[in-house]
Order: C-alpha cells, then sequence, then structure tokens
C-alpha cells in the first residue's frame, strides 16, 4: 500500500486545532503522521457515516477521536473532525 500524496482539512478540523496548545499539537502531529504512513489505522464506522474513519490516540494522557476519511483511489486523506467522545458522532452528522 502506498503512503498518502495530499492531506486537507475540513474548515471545523482547521478551527478545533487553532485553539490546541503546543503539547496538544505535538500529539496531534504523531497521530497525523502514523495516519499518513498507515491510513487504515483507523476504525471504518456504517450507516450515515460510512465515508467515515475514526482513529483514536490519546492527546495529553485524554483519549481523543479524528475523524478522516480515506481516498485510496487519489491517495487522499481529509481530515474532518478531532475532539472527545461526547457528541463526537452527533457534532459530524450535525456538521458535514
Amino acid at each position: 500500500m502506498s503512503s498518502v500524496k495530499q492531506v486537507l482539512q475540513s474548515p471545523s478540523f482547521k478551527k478545533t486545532v487553532k485553539k490546541l496548545h503546543s503539547n496538544q499539537k505535538k500529539d496531534l502531529d504523531i497521530a497525523i503522521k502514523s495516519l499518513i504512513e498507515a491510513p487504515n489505522l483507523g476504525e471504518k464506522k456504517r450507516g450515515d457515516l460510512a465515508y467515515l474513519r475514526v482513529y483514536k490516540f490519546k492527546m495529553v494522557k485524554q483519549e481523543v477521536l479524528l475523524g478522516y476519511s480515506y481516498q485510496e483511489d487519489e491517495l487522499v486523506l481529509e481530515l474532518l473532525a478531532l475532539g472527545s467522545h461526547e457528541n463526537f458522532y452527533r457534532d459530524l452528522k450535525t456538521n458535514l
């Protein structure tokens, strides 16, 4: 499998990342790099969110969910959402 050639960010993802502290951004960067190397790490969702994969990782000792979609034919990784589990999926359904 090839690694990702292009990484896109949704406006809501950019907005969330802007609010993070530098130590949180470091953990996020590590998670994104691991997704770039192996885009199928996240769990594929079903139903309304079938386009979505969710990767769980620790950000400053707290579990965080990173929602993304991966287009294998184009080698494009699109970062869609970042947040704690509380209301994560509900917010994704309303924002996208």
